[in-house]
């Protein structure tokens, strides 16, 4: 699950149909967006990020990517 992107979601008072719908696309591929099982177009990310006021990379996050990257280094 991308966290960031759900709370932002959240904080910006919208549920998954609204940002689905900002985003023009259908609310089953927003879901799947949100919760990591696929990665969505480099447009969407664009737009998100506009959306959001948040980098897309943060947006992008997965809660094991910080554990991988850190014992990686």
């Amino acid at each position: 699950m991308r966290k960031a992107l759900k709370e932002a979601r959240q904080k910006a008072g919208m549920t998954q149909q609204q940002m689905a719908d900002k985003l023009n696309i259908g609310l089953r591929h927003y879901q799947k967006i949100e919760s990591g099982d696929t990665n969505g177009s480099f447009e969407v990310w664009d737009a998100l990020e506009d959306i959001l006021e948040i980098h897309q990379r943060k947006l992008r996050e997965h809660p094991d990517t910080h554990h991988v990257q850190a014992k990686n280094q």
